[in-house]
């Protein structure tokens, strides 16, 4: 015997259905995580200590702890973009190492070793497994740690830098909020049904630590524009906007040695003692 559903049960599964479909579209859009491994800071000469971290809802973590070139080096804790996972980012680890920083670098939940699957509340917390390790663990004064966002990972850096107070922010080729990149990238899609917010714009007017922003005018992901209103927007009385050249992924290599010079500048910067206000 045929069972016939009524109108409204196939407008109700049609919906569900779509909705699950536009999740899964979002999740895709913002994350792309790569599982495989292929290099590690040995690759490019840096002595390394690889560690577990537990997130406060039992996701372990993989990460990579970079002693600096001193015993005093300024800590950078190193959120990295959407695409590939920690192994992707050893030119940078060298850069910044040649800045005179030590490094501690997390792989998001369901990237590379780590367990679990991405989400932006998943992402704040992997950051704070990170901070509360080097601050618990590591005993690192925040006085002493940087926090650099690469892209997507700008979100989850500015949300720490908001509460966390660290002594810096650094935010290379960050956009202002996904919503807006889907703006951008998807105009004929209703953002306002983007569940995903990573809203910097929204952050960045209550973050006073010193804050560096890095980006290429030719940026062929995230449009240099953003950039600029996120500096603009930044509540850091000290607060500097530098120019890279190159593509998103890229640009810190077509830069040249421009970009290591910037970070180096940024981090000696902090170093010195402030005048008293």
């Amino acid at each position: 015997m045929e069972v016939r559903l009524p109108a409204a049960a196939w407008l109700a599964l049609t919906a569900v259905a779509l909705w699950v479909g536009l999740r899964w579209f979002e999740r895709a859009m913002v994350f792309s995580p790569m599982k495989s491994l292929y290099a590690h800071p040995g690759t490019v000469g840096l002595t390394y200590e690889s560690l577990w971290l537990t997130a406060e809802d039992g996701t372990r973590l993989r990460a990579w702890w970079l002693p600096g070139p001193r015993a005093d080096s300024p800590v950078m804790l190193c959120l990295h973009g959407n695409a590939g996972n920690i192994s992707t980012r050893t030119d940078k680890m060298r850069i910044f190492h040649d800045g005179g920083a030590a490094q501690l670098w997390i792989d998001w939940r369901g990237y590379g070793e780590s367990g679990g699957s991405p989400s932006e509340r998943g992402l704040h917390i992997d950051a704070q497994a990170a901070w509360t390790w080097l601050t618990s663990v590591k005993n690192i004064p925040p006085a002493r740690l940087v926090v650099y966002g690469e892209s997507l990972g700008g979100g989850p850096a500015a949300a720490l830098a908001l509460r966390a107070f660290p002594s810096g922010l650094i935010l290379d080729s960050t956009f202002t909020s996904i919503r807006d990149m889907a703006g951008l990238l998807l105009p004929w899609f209703p953002a306002r049904l983007v569940k995903t917010r990573f809203d910097n714009l929204a952050k960045l007017p209550s973050i006073a630590c010193p804050t560096l922003i890095l980006h290429s005018p030719q940026d062929d992901v995230i449009p240099f524009g953003m950039a600029r209103l996120n500096f603009a927007a930044s509540g850091a009385a000290q607060k500097t906007l530098v120019e890279l050249k190159g593509t998103h992924n890229e640009g810190f290599l077509e830069t040249g040695p421009a970009y290591g010079a910037a970070i180096k500048r940024f981090l000696l910067a902090l170093s010195k003692p402030r005048e008293k206000v």
